[in-house]
């Protein structure tokens, strides 16, 4: 569409915030009202607006997307949401190392081992860990108390969850990234460790890297928009 407002701005709402231009608060694609949980997401957001170009990307307004979703997508049915990020539980990125070379498989211990650990010490629960793209099952207890973390985020924190863990293929590393364990930097170079790899091996590739820096941009808004709900 094309911008027809000249004056974006966050505004208090009973129980909330929400982001008005011209006098007229934002509304989801499904017309519910825009009810922000915090000042931060409110004035982020309405920077976003206030910064649109002539002719409206919704690519360039992350974090109005993200709020769409947790409210017409996530909060009709959040359990039903929940329980579809908490399956990648089952198969995390983490837990399957490559085979061979062992230079890469020494990195991804490097990198991905700590993750696990603090995984271990915040959840009281174990992983196998194996070699290869062969499913391994996870300990029962394991897949419970992770679904468990998952379910108790409300419907906004599910909202910038879901790109950590879709983007990422890990939600041990996603909820690592929630909690502040680690920071979005840390976090994707682990969960994009195998692409850098190969690009260092083979050298870099125009498409592979134009999806690349697509999945680094929607993992670090969604981590933003973490920051923004604290």
């Amino acid at each position: 569409m094309k911008r027809f407002w000249t004056d974006a701005k966050a505004v208090r709402r009973e129980g909330g915030w929400a982001v008005e231009l011209d006098g007229r608060s934002l509304r989801t694609p499904a017309k519910a009202a825009l009810a922000l949980p915090t000042e931060a997401l409110a004035d982020a957001i309405a920077l976003e607006w206030a910064d649109a170009a002539e002719t409206v990307d919704p690519r360039a307004m992350p974090l109005t997307g993200l709020a769409n979703a947790a409210l017409d997508v996530v909060a009709p049915e959040p359990e039903a949401f929940a329980a579809g990020l908490a399956k990648y539980g089952e198969s995390d990125l983490l837990c399957y190392r490559a085979e061979a070379p062992i230079a890469l498989a020494e990195r991804e211990a490097a990198a991905w081992d700590p993750l696990l650990a603090w995984a271990r010490r915040r959840f009281d629960v174990d992983f196998c860990v194996t070699a290869g793209i062969t499913h391994v099952q996870q300990p029962e207890a394991t897949v419970t108390r992770l679904a468990h973390a998952v379910v108790t985020f409300d419907p906004f924190k599910l909202a910038g969850l879901s790109p950590l863990v879709t983007v990422g293929g890990s939600l041990v590393a996603a909820l690592a990234v929630a909690e502040e364990a680690v920071g979005a930097e840390q976090a994707w170079l682990a969960v994009s460790l195998d692409e850098h790899w190969q690009r260092e091996k083979w050298g870099s590739d125009a498409e592979a890297e134009v999806m690349l820096a697509s999945r680094r941009r929607e993992f670090f808004s969604a981590a933003r928009f973490l920051d923004l709900l604290a």
